[in-house]
Protein backbone atom coordinates (compact mmCIF):
# COMPACT_ATOMS: atom_id res chain seq x y z
CA UNK A 1 0.00 0.00 0.00
CA UNK A 2 1.26 3.47 -0.85
CA UNK A 3 1.00 6.76 1.00
CA UNK A 4 0.59 10.28 -0.33
CA UNK A 5 2.17 13.55 0.77
CA UNK A 6 2.16 17.16 -0.41
CA UNK A 7 5.38 19.01 0.45
CA UNK A 8 5.47 22.69 -0.55
CA UNK A 9 3.34 21.91 -3.58
CA UNK A 10 5.27 18.79 -4.60
CA UNK A 11 2.85 15.88 -4.51
CA UNK A 12 4.44 12.51 -3.78
CA UNK A 13 3.23 8.93 -3.48
CA UNK A 14 5.53 6.41 -1.85
CA UNK A 15 5.78 2.91 -0.49
CA UNK A 16 8.29 0.63 1.19
CA UNK A 17 8.97 -3.06 1.71
CA UNK A 18 11.65 -4.77 3.78
CA UNK A 19 12.30 -8.44 4.52
CA UNK A 20 14.90 -10.31 6.56
CA UNK A 21 15.26 -12.78 3.68
CA UNK A 22 15.50 -16.55 3.72
CA UNK A 23 18.93 -16.95 5.34
CA UNK A 24 19.64 -14.17 7.85
CA UNK A 25 18.23 -14.11 11.38
CA UNK A 26 18.27 -10.32 11.83
CA UNK A 27 17.19 -7.61 9.43
CA UNK A 28 20.06 -5.13 9.50
CA UNK A 29 18.33 -2.85 6.96
CA UNK A 30 16.55 0.28 8.17
CA UNK A 31 14.51 2.78 6.18
CA UNK A 32 12.84 6.16 6.44
CA UNK A 33 9.80 7.44 4.54
CA UNK A 34 9.19 10.86 6.02
CA UNK A 35 8.64 13.36 3.21
CA UNK A 36 10.63 15.24 2.07
CA UNK A 37 13.33 12.76 3.18
CA UNK A 38 13.63 9.08 2.21
CA UNK A 39 16.44 6.73 3.26
CA UNK A 40 17.55 3.11 2.98
CA UNK A 41 20.46 2.07 5.21
CA UNK A 42 22.04 -1.40 5.06
CA UNK A 43 23.82 -2.22 8.31
CA UNK A 44 27.08 -4.13 8.41
CA UNK A 45 28.54 -6.04 11.30
CA UNK A 46 26.22 -8.99 11.82
CA UNK A 47 26.06 -9.84 15.51
CA UNK A 48 28.15 -6.74 16.22
CA UNK A 49 25.17 -4.53 15.46
CA UNK A 50 24.68 -3.61 11.83
CA UNK A 51 21.03 -3.11 12.73
CA UNK A 52 22.07 -0.57 15.36
CA UNK A 53 24.26 1.32 12.89
CA UNK A 54 21.55 1.52 10.23
CA UNK A 55 18.98 2.58 12.84
CA UNK A 56 21.25 5.42 14.00
CA UNK A 57 21.53 6.73 10.45
CA UNK A 58 17.78 6.60 9.89
CA UNK A 59 17.07 8.26 13.23
CA UNK A 60 19.37 11.17 12.39
CA UNK A 61 17.70 11.71 9.01
CA UNK A 62 14.32 11.51 10.75
CA UNK A 63 15.51 14.38 12.97
CA UNK A 64 16.41 16.33 9.83
CA UNK A 65 12.99 15.72 8.31
CA UNK A 66 11.29 16.78 11.54
CA UNK A 67 13.39 19.91 12.10
CA UNK A 68 13.39 20.96 8.44
CA UNK A 69 16.18 22.30 6.27
CA UNK A 70 16.90 25.04 3.75
CA UNK A 71 16.09 23.49 0.34
CA UNK A 72 18.85 25.60 -1.24
CA UNK A 73 21.44 23.88 0.94
CA UNK A 74 20.33 20.26 0.95
CA UNK A 75 23.81 18.83 0.43
CA UNK A 76 25.11 20.63 3.52
CA UNK A 77 22.13 19.37 5.53
CA UNK A 78 22.74 15.81 4.35
CA UNK A 79 26.45 15.96 5.20
CA UNK A 80 25.73 17.40 8.65
CA UNK A 81 23.32 14.52 9.22
CA UNK A 82 25.90 11.96 8.13
CA UNK A 83 28.36 13.56 10.55
CA UNK A 84 25.82 13.34 13.38
CA UNK A 85 25.32 9.66 12.54
CA UNK A 86 29.07 9.10 12.54
CA UNK A 87 29.41 10.73 15.95
CA UNK A 88 26.70 8.47 17.39
CA UNK A 89 28.44 5.41 15.97
CA UNK A 90 31.78 6.50 17.41
CA UNK A 91 30.25 7.14 20.84
CA UNK A 92 28.51 3.77 20.79
CA UNK A 93 31.70 1.96 19.73
CA UNK A 94 33.61 3.62 22.56
CA UNK A 95 31.26 2.16 25.19
CA UNK A 96 30.36 -1.26 23.75
CA UNK A 97 32.24 -4.45 22.94
CA UNK A 98 31.85 -6.67 19.93
CA UNK A 99 30.55 -10.23 20.12
CA UNK A 100 34.15 -11.50 20.25
CA UNK A 101 35.00 -9.26 23.20
CA UNK A 102 36.94 -6.84 21.00
CA UNK A 103 35.95 -3.45 19.64
CA UNK A 104 32.41 -2.96 18.36
CA UNK A 105 32.63 -2.36 14.62
CA UNK A 106 29.12 -1.84 13.31
CA UNK A 107 28.68 0.29 10.19
CA UNK A 108 26.12 1.04 7.53
CA UNK A 109 25.63 2.14 3.97
CA UNK A 110 23.02 4.80 3.20
CA UNK A 111 21.14 6.09 0.17
CA UNK A 112 19.06 9.23 0.58
CA UNK A 113 16.51 11.15 -1.50
CA UNK A 114 15.66 14.72 -0.40
CA UNK A 115 13.63 17.43 -2.08
CA UNK A 116 15.72 20.55 -2.76
CA UNK A 117 15.42 23.80 -4.66
CA UNK A 118 17.54 24.77 -7.68
CA UNK A 119 17.50 27.81 -9.96
CA UNK A 120 15.27 25.79 -12.29
CA UNK A 121 12.82 24.71 -9.61
CA UNK A 122 12.35 21.76 -7.26
CA UNK A 123 14.61 18.75 -7.72
CA UNK A 124 15.77 15.58 -6.03
CA UNK A 125 19.05 15.55 -4.13
CA UNK A 126 20.16 11.91 -4.26
CA UNK A 127 23.01 10.92 -1.96
CA UNK A 128 24.97 7.67 -1.81
CA UNK A 129 27.43 6.21 0.68
CA UNK A 130 28.29 2.53 0.19
CA UNK A 131 26.82 -0.08 -2.14
CA UNK A 132 23.09 0.39 -1.63
CA UNK A 133 21.66 1.89 -4.83
CA UNK A 134 19.57 4.71 -6.23
CA UNK A 135 17.63 4.41 -9.48
CA UNK A 136 15.39 6.88 -11.31
CA UNK A 137 12.65 6.25 -13.84
CA UNK A 138 11.92 8.69 -16.65
CA UNK A 139 9.82 8.12 -19.76
CA UNK A 140 9.42 4.47 -18.84
CA UNK A 141 13.20 3.91 -18.68
CA UNK A 142 15.15 2.85 -15.57
CA UNK A 143 18.49 4.56 -14.96
CA UNK A 144 21.00 3.77 -12.23
CA UNK A 145 22.03 7.02 -10.54
CA UNK A 146 24.53 5.92 -7.90
CA UNK A 147 27.86 4.17 -8.32
CA UNK A 148 28.69 1.45 -5.79
CA UNK A 149 31.46 2.29 -3.36
CA UNK A 150 32.94 -1.19 -3.41
CA UNK A 151 36.06 -3.09 -4.34
CA UNK A 152 34.35 -4.90 -7.20
CA UNK A 153 33.03 -1.64 -8.67
CA UNK A 154 36.56 -0.27 -8.67
CA UNK A 155 37.69 -3.41 -10.52
CA UNK A 156 34.86 -2.97 -13.04
CA UNK A 157 35.78 0.70 -13.55
CA UNK A 158 39.39 -0.30 -14.24
CA UNK A 159 38.33 -2.92 -16.74
CA UNK A 160 39.73 -5.73 -14.60
CA UNK A 161 36.43 -7.64 -14.36
CA UNK A 162 33.05 -7.50 -16.08
CA UNK A 163 29.70 -6.58 -14.52
CA UNK A 164 28.76 -10.28 -14.69
CA UNK A 165 31.96 -11.30 -12.90
CA UNK A 166 31.31 -8.66 -10.23
CA UNK A 167 28.08 -10.43 -9.26
CA UNK A 168 29.97 -13.56 -8.17
CA UNK A 169 33.29 -12.05 -7.08
CA UNK A 170 34.38 -13.28 -3.60
CA UNK A 171 34.96 -9.68 -2.45
CA UNK A 172 31.69 -8.28 -3.81
CA UNK A 173 30.40 -7.34 -0.35
CA UNK A 174 33.43 -5.28 0.68
CA UNK A 175 32.54 -1.59 0.59
CA UNK A 176 35.07 1.23 0.35
CA UNK A 177 32.94 3.98 1.91
CA UNK A 178 30.42 3.71 4.73
CA UNK A 179 29.24 5.23 7.97
CA UNK A 180 31.29 3.81 10.82
CA UNK A 181 34.42 3.44 8.70
CA UNK A 182 37.61 5.17 9.91
CA UNK A 183 37.98 7.14 6.67
CA UNK A 184 36.51 10.66 6.31
CA UNK A 185 32.92 10.79 5.07
CA UNK A 186 32.77 11.16 1.30
CA UNK A 187 29.23 10.72 -0.04
CA UNK A 188 28.31 11.16 -3.70
CA UNK A 189 25.66 13.80 -4.48
CA UNK A 190 23.40 13.96 -7.52
CA UNK A 191 20.85 16.70 -8.27
CA UNK A 192 18.10 15.48 -10.60
CA UNK A 193 15.16 17.59 -11.85
CA UNK A 194 11.79 16.12 -10.85
CA UNK A 195 10.86 15.76 -14.50
CA UNK A 196 13.83 13.39 -14.95
CA UNK A 197 12.91 11.27 -11.93
CA UNK A 198 9.21 10.54 -12.09
CA UNK A 199 9.95 7.54 -9.87
CA UNK A 200 12.90 7.03 -7.50
CA UNK A 201 13.96 3.65 -6.13
CA UNK A 202 16.25 3.31 -3.11
CA UNK A 203 17.29 -0.26 -2.32
CA UNK A 204 19.80 -2.35 -0.39
CA UNK A 205 22.19 -4.79 -2.04
CA UNK A 206 19.97 -7.65 -0.92
CA UNK A 207 17.94 -6.60 -3.96
CA UNK A 208 20.62 -5.73 -6.48
CA UNK A 209 22.89 -8.69 -5.76
CA UNK A 210 20.07 -11.00 -6.85
CA UNK A 211 18.12 -9.26 -9.59
CA UNK A 212 19.61 -7.37 -12.51
CA UNK A 213 18.69 -3.84 -13.52
CA UNK A 214 16.54 -4.97 -16.43
CA UNK A 215 14.63 -7.27 -14.10
CA UNK A 216 14.08 -4.41 -11.66
CA UNK A 217 12.83 -2.27 -14.54
CA UNK A 218 10.36 -4.97 -15.57
CA UNK A 219 9.03 -5.32 -12.03
CA UNK A 220 8.59 -1.57 -11.60
CA UNK A 221 6.84 -1.25 -14.95
CA UNK A 222 4.19 -3.77 -13.87
CA UNK A 223 3.24 -1.87 -10.73
CA UNK A 224 2.09 1.75 -11.02
CA UNK A 225 1.37 1.95 -7.29
CA UNK A 226 4.68 2.64 -5.46
CA UNK A 227 3.74 0.47 -2.47
CA UNK A 228 2.98 -2.46 -4.73
CA UNK A 229 6.18 -1.77 -6.68
CA UNK A 230 8.35 -1.80 -3.55
CA UNK A 231 6.74 -5.05 -2.40
CA UNK A 232 7.22 -6.68 -5.80
CA UNK A 233 10.92 -5.70 -5.93
CA UNK A 234 11.54 -7.31 -2.54
CA UNK A 235 9.49 -10.39 -3.50
CA UNK A 236 11.61 -10.77 -6.63
CA UNK A 237 14.76 -10.74 -4.49
CA UNK A 238 13.29 -13.42 -2.22
CA UNK A 239 12.29 -15.53 -5.22
CA UNK A 240 15.88 -15.25 -6.52
CA UNK A 241 17.27 -16.77 -3.31
CA UNK A 242 16.71 -14.23 -0.54
CA UNK A 243 20.24 -14.67 0.80
CA UNK A 244 20.34 -11.20 2.34
CA UNK A 245 18.03 -8.62 3.86
CA UNK A 246 16.13 -6.85 1.09
CA UNK A 247 14.63 -3.36 1.30
CA UNK A 248 13.08 -1.09 -1.33
CA UNK A 249 11.63 2.41 -1.07
CA UNK A 250 9.75 3.70 -4.13
CA UNK A 251 8.76 7.37 -4.46
CA UNK A 252 6.63 8.75 -7.31
CA UNK A 253 6.38 12.44 -8.19
CA UNK A 254 2.70 13.03 -8.92
CA UNK A 255 2.86 16.81 -9.37
CA UNK A 256 5.05 19.80 -8.64
CA UNK A 257 4.98 23.62 -8.87
CA UNK A 258 5.58 25.54 -12.06
CA UNK A 259 9.36 25.91 -12.31
CA UNK A 260 9.25 29.54 -13.34
CA UNK A 261 6.92 30.93 -10.68
CA UNK A 262 6.92 28.83 -7.52
CA UNK A 263 9.76 27.99 -5.16
CA UNK A 264 9.94 25.62 -2.25
CA UNK A 265 9.85 27.07 1.22
CA UNK A 266 11.74 25.63 4.18
CA UNK A 267 11.17 21.89 4.03
CA UNK A 268 9.95 19.85 6.98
Amino acid sequence: MSERADVSGVELRYGVASDVGLVREVNEDSYLTRPPVFVVADGMGGHDGGDIASRFAVEEFARLAEAGYDPRHGAEAALDTFRASQRRLSEYAATHRGSDGGHWRGGTTAVVAMLVETDDGPAWLLVNLGDSRIYRCSGGELHRVSTDHSIVQELVDRGRISEAEALVHPERHIVTRALGAPDPLDPDYFVVPLADAERVLLCSDGVTDLIRDHEIAAVLAKHPDPGDAAGAVVEAALAAGGVDNATAVVVDVVGYPDRQHEKLGALR
